[in-house]
């Protein structure tokens, strides 16, 4: 086998590595988030309250527990007295364990804790980012799919077939299927059960559509230019390899931007007056009583994979380049 044709093998295996890795990611929790308090004791809450952040959502990462498991009694007199007729999530929380619920949504519970601190619902955080994920996935992949074939001409065929695929998709499903709506209804749904302000929170659904509205265009137009790109320009292929190997740093930036969106847009509901602060991204915090532990989960390491499988490959093909501009 020649050398050439021993590197280009290497650099498909890297790069179809890379994409099953970050289709994988794509289903698995990325990082977790636990609280930990007086209230919740472990031989409840083993885990503290836990909740699993993925690509596309936040999930419930405690496990299985009992009737056992339940708010504090002096707290949830505590929020009764101060809400009055409003929504109580803690007394709902403690309403649904007795009921004898064979588990815990610690999604529920987390928004009951930062309900104290005056925090938006954990699903009004990156409305536009998460139902939108599929399709940058589903971009990266047809990048990644393009950079492992060594063809020039059918590399821009695999890009054209399926850029157009990806975008007739997220327009079909955004779109014509309605599903953009329905995200922005259930978004105002959710917003409004803390925030009793009808009138400015039909103004965020109407902003989250014209968001999401703009990326989806936005995402058709950055397709065009990268086939030109690629078309026009040899070195551009080693765009499709840098792009998706950035996922974990990309993943950092978007969630440490929205901890700080929560932690500096406190509203006067809670029970307990803290100042505008930053939640910890990485390692432990302190919030009032709570202890907070935000760490990666085995999802990032699929990530970091991809990442690594991606640099190896890139710097190989760039390599190859090179070469050849100098043959």
């Amino acid at each position: 086998m020649q050398p050439q044709a021993k590197q280009n093998k290497i650099i498909s295996s890297l790069t179809l590595i890379a994409m099953v890795a970050m289709i994988a990611a794509y289903f698995a929790p990325i990082w977790w988030v636990s609280l930990t308090a007086p209230n919740y004791p472990p031989d409840a809450f083993p885990d503290g309250i836990r909740i699993h952040f993925h690509f596309d959502g936040v999930y419930n990462g405690c496990k299985v527990a009992g009737k056992g498991t339940r708010m504090g009694d002096e707290i949830i007199q505590k929020d009764l007295a101060h809400d009055d007729e409003r929504y109580n999530p803690v007394l709902d929380a403690k309403k649904n364990v007795d009921k004898g619920a064979e588990g815990l949504d610690c999604v529920h519970e987390m928004n009951t804790i930062n309900h104290y601190v005056g925090m938006f619902p954990i699903a009004t955080g990156a409305p536009v980012e998460k139902p939108l994920a599929k399709f940058f996935f589903s971009f990266f992949a047809v990048m990644l799919l393009a950079f492992a074939c060594t063809r020039e001409k059918l590399r821009l065929v695999i890009l054209s077939v399926g850029f157009t695929a990806v975008a007739t998709w997220a327009i079909v499903d955004q779109f014509v299927l309605g599903h953009l709506a329905s995200h922005v209804a259930g978004y105002v749904q959710e917003a409004g059960t803390f925030f009793k302000e009808p009138d400015k929170i039909k103004v965020w659904g109407d902003n989250v559509t014209l968001i999401s509205t703009i990326v989806i265009g936005a995402l058709i137009v950055i397709m065009a230019i990268i086939v030109v790109g690629v078309w026009k320009i040899r070195t551009f292929q080693l765009l499709l390899a840098l792009v998706p190997a950035l996922l974990p740093l990309f993943f950092v930036m978007e969630y440490a931007t929205w901890l700080w969106f929560f932690g500096h847009n406190l509203h006067p509901w809670g029970a307990f007056t803290v100042k505008p602060f930053m939640p910890t991204v990485f390692g432990e915090g302190k919030v009032a009583q709570f202890s907070t532990y935000s760490y990666p989960y085995w999802g990032y390491a699929l990530l970091m994979v991809v990442f690594v499988c991606l640099m190896l490959a890139l710097l190989m093909r760039r390599k190859q380049l090179r070469e050849q501009l100098e043959a």
